[in-house]
């Protein structure tokens, strides 16, 4: 019998190592942390508990989209605005 989170926890982890692409600290730095959390909680069977993970994921996600545009925010004003003015 398959856990019926099994696909809500693949879409997270194809959707943070698709984020993860363009990590700070490069790509590979980010699949291997993102591989070891996700093997960590590999025995996790409690529903809700797989539930917060879930959530906890989503907020990772959040915050590396924000970091993201945050990041290209800085980029454009850096390009497009004097700064010693």
């Amino acid at each position: 019998m398959t856990n019926p989170l099994r696909g809500e926890v693949v879409r997270l982890y194809k959707t943070l190592l698709f984020l993860g692409r363009e990590y700070p600290k490069g790509a590979d730095y980010f699949k291997d942390r993102l591989r070891a959390a996700f093997a960590k909680n590999r025995d996790v069977k409690d529903p809700e508990k797989i539930k917060e993970l879930i959530s906890r994921g989503e907020f990772v996600v959040k915050e590396l989209e924000a970091l993201y545009f945050l990041r290209k925010y800085r980029a454009l004003k850096k390009r497009y605005y004097d700064i010693d003015e």
